[in-house]
């Protein structure tokens, strides 16, 4: 199972019903990546809670914009059985600067316009838009 994409689609499922957030089970790269998509204004707070036998959770609050969730579609790039990579100069924007690339680099988990910037490149994780 991959954990990553799991993620994903419950967050873009919990937008689509139109709940106010989602529990979903805890690790540094998820929340890692949670952080990265609420720094970009695509999911409300993350914080970690004690879910039931005392296992941690991730909580994160989905955002909204005119109703319609902001995370519309997700594009899962780098998969457990094909690994993608990229170098820096080859970051480009996704959807003309309405996406958002997630990259895992050597610096932590970075948007694409941060990775070009800090001039880190990795493997490439997904897309969200």
């Amino acid at each position: 199972m991959d954990k990553i994409s799991e993620m994903l689609i419950t967050i873009k499922n919990a937008g689509t019903a139109s709940k106010p957030n989602v529990l979903i089970p805890y690790s540094n790269l998820m929340h890692s990546i949670a952080e990265c998509l609420s720094k970009k204004n695509y999911v409300g707070v993350v914080s970690k809670k004690t879910g039931k036998k005392d296992k941690p959770v991730l909580e994160i609050a989905i955002s909204y914009e005119a109703g319609s969730p902001k995370i519309k579609s997700v594009e899962r790039i780098s998969k457990p059985s094909r690994r993608i990579y990229i170098k820096s100069k080859d970051i480009k924007n996704v959807k003309n600067g309405y996406g958002l690339l997630v990259i895992s680099t050597p610096k932590g988990v970075l948007s694409g316009d941060e990775a070009r910037k800090e001039l880190v490149g990795g493997e490439v994780l997904f897309k969200v838009w």
